[in-house]
């Protein structure tokens, strides 16, 4: 995918989601952080896609100033099946944060090339990511290192379209 739209989280919860990294790295795992020489900020993505268009940038900004934004209780340590090793930090799932997540894709859809289907309502897994691309013993490394996880209260202080490619990020609103 080569943009995306996420959540950036408040001081605080970036400083937790940080001070995870670190233990992570303390360990011996490769956090999320090191492997993009420090330039990846803690968050969560709503929806991904070749591109995210004016137009959709636009319908997003409009839906998002009408929507109250739920903070997000981060604390269940997981990982996705299939070769790909990924250590995350789910979120709690409720109907604040479904109805969020489905109204970003009603004003998304029919407005962006090749969305990614990972993200759609009723697949998404909301998370935030603290390693990836890790080997098998490096997960479980990675569990055992951050045991027992401490729940993240993240507050959303932006949402924005970040260029996966290059990181360059646009402001879709503040909060």
């Amino acid at each position: 995918m080569a943009q995306a739209l996420v959540s950036f989280f408040d001081d605080a919860a970036e400083s937790g989601i940080r001070a995870l990294w670190r233990r992570l790295d303390d360990a011996g795992v490769p956090s999320i952080a090191t492997r993009s020489g420090g330039k990846h900020r803690p968050h969560v993505t709503f929806a991904a896609a070749a591109g995210i268009p004016t137009a959709a940038r636009k319908a997003l900004r409009t839906e998002l100033e009408l929507l109250s934004i739920p903070d997000l209780w981060l604390h269940a340590l997981g990982t996705f099946p299939g070769e790909d090793r990924v250590l995350l930090l789910g979120a709690v799932v409720d109907t604040e944060l479904l109805a969020v997540h489905s109204a970003v894709h009603d004003a998304l859809a029919g407005r962006v090339q090749h969305p990614s289907a990972y993200y759609f309502p009723g697949a998404w897994i909301p998370h935030c990511t603290l390693a990836q691309g890790i080997t098998d013993d490096q997960l479980a490394v990675g569990f055992r290192a951050l045991q027992p996880p401490e729940p993240v209260r993240a507050g959303i202080s932006e949402i924005a379209i970040v260029d996966t490619r290059t990181g360059d990020t646009e402001t879709i609103i503040t909060r």
